[in-house]
């Protein structure tokens, strides 16, 4: 089930675009003011079990804090080809294209939208959406302009200025939202599918002295996981004389570890039995590779002087160790020297990011990269790489290095090869 944060007005473009979309049930969040959205996006998930969200800037910054953490979320943003219709709106109704003020459009999709057009840019006046922009403000930097209409993607600004000058809305068109809806609903099922792979967990019984009874304590740990809810629907066996093997699906023992923080199962096992306890959790293409990296990650978690425990992945992914009380993860960049710090300071990013952007060079063997491509890489959406490549190039960290076009029909992308590694 997915859930649609929609303005009251929008719900025939949203239905429109939702028509082709199968196998998925929607649950229609309408609201006519912004102040509603908050207390309806509670009570869908109160009463729902929400797969995922869809829902525009706006709604989402009024409602972010209240999303459970995981919770698949795409958020609607209309793209060049909405602004281009309004400008081409804009002509059939007898208006000059420019001079034009706009709001919540990226400055990038403006600047791209005005070339492809040839329009002149120093006529288009745009402010980018910002959650802490108020309404009237908005309004403000319309009215104190001298654009001929108005480009606006929020139906309160639409409301206060209709009756002092032209408005026209540029919300995503049903191809827009079409394209958002079904990544969205195939986000899910992959995140649903990961959740089902198989995977497996081994508990090893410390060493204990000459005096303990190693089948006993294996015993009791056994008793102890058959007996733990989260391993309810797990099934559980001897592994050689001090151990457990666990078979379940990953968001099992994803539950059971708090999404792989930590083991409360290993507290117990100490506190109850006075035995120290190993874990290692693999997932795996096969119940025999799932075992194969959950023993690999045991023996890793019997290296520590704690109870804990590592997950290992066939990706090549290693989480640990995973603590008996559990304290929330923390991540950290690795220290960077001097170089680093300088040049990233020189290109106007952080170290980390220009850390990454080196790792990618050195994967790429001196290949050329297109921007998209270089998205891909870090994680972040195609405008956001096409600025970084705009920032490299400017400060000579990235060489343009031809272009290249995978169908007929469109422009080419340019490609370009990053220059980092040599700079450092």
């Amino acid at each position: 089930m997915i859930g649609l944060v929609i303005h009251a007005s929008h719900r025939a473009v949203f239905e429109e675009a939702a028509r082709t979309l199968s196998g998925v049930s929607l649950e229609w969040v309408v609201y006519e003011h912004e102040n509603e959205v908050r207390e309806l996006v509670s009570q869908l998930l109160q009463k729902q079990r929400t797969a995922g969200l869809l829902l525009g800037q706006v709604p989402y910054a009024k409602c972010r804090d209240l999303l459970p953490p995981g919770l698949p979320v795409a958020i609607t943003r209309s793209a060049g080809m909405d602004l281009s219709q309004a400008l081409f709106k804009a002509q059939a109704r007898g208006w000059k294209p420019v001079p034009v003020s706009i709001d919540t459009f990226d400055a990038d999709t403006v600047d791209e939208v005005a070339q492809a057009l040839e329009l002149d840019r120093d006529q288009i006046r745009c402010l980018p959406y910002d959650p802490d922009q108020s309404v009237d403000e908005i309004v403000k930097f319309h009215q104190a302009g001298k654009g001929d209409y108005v480009i606006s993607l929020r139906t309160a600004v639409t409301a206060k200025l209709k009756d002092t000058i032209p408005v026209l809305g540029a919300l995503p068109g049903a191809p827009t939202i079409r394209a958002q809806l079904h990544e969205l609903a195939l986000r899910i099922q992959s995140r649903q599918a990961s959740a089902l792979r198989f995977a497996a967990g081994v508990f090893l019984v410390g060493k204990v002295s000459k005096t303990s009874d190693v089948d006993r304590a294996r015993v009791g740990l056994m008793n102890l996981l058959v007996n733990t809810p989260e391993f309810a629907d797990a099934w559980i066996e001897n592994r050689g004389r001090r151990g457990v093997v666990v078979f379940a699906h990953q968001a099992l023992f994803e539950q059971a570890t708090q999404n792989w923080v930590s083991l409360p199962a290993l507290g117990q096992a100490q506190e109850q039995l006075g035995i120290k306890v190993a874990a290692g959790f693999g997932v795996g293409s096969s119940a025999r590779h799932c075992l194969q990296l959950a023993e690999r990650a045991a023996a890793r978690a019997e290296q520590e002087d704690y109870p804990s425990a590592y997950l290992v992945e066939d990706n090549g992914v290693i989480i640990g160790p995973l603590g008996a009380a559990g304290s929330a993860l923390a991540f950290t960049y690795r220290e960077h020297d001097d170089g680093m710090e300088d040049l990233a300071a020189e290109a106007g990013l952080s170290p980390a990011t220009l850390s990454r952007l080196a790792a990618v060079e050195r994967s790429l063997e001196g290949k050329p990269i297109s921007p998209s491509d270089l998205a891909i890489a870090l994680g972040i959406t195609d405008p956001s790489g096409r600025r970084l490549i705009r920032k490299l190039s400017e400060t000579g960290l990235a060489e343009p290095e031809g272009s290249e076009q995978m169908h007929r029909k469109g422009r080419p992308t340019r490609l370009y090869k990053l220059a980092i590694t040599g700079r450092l």
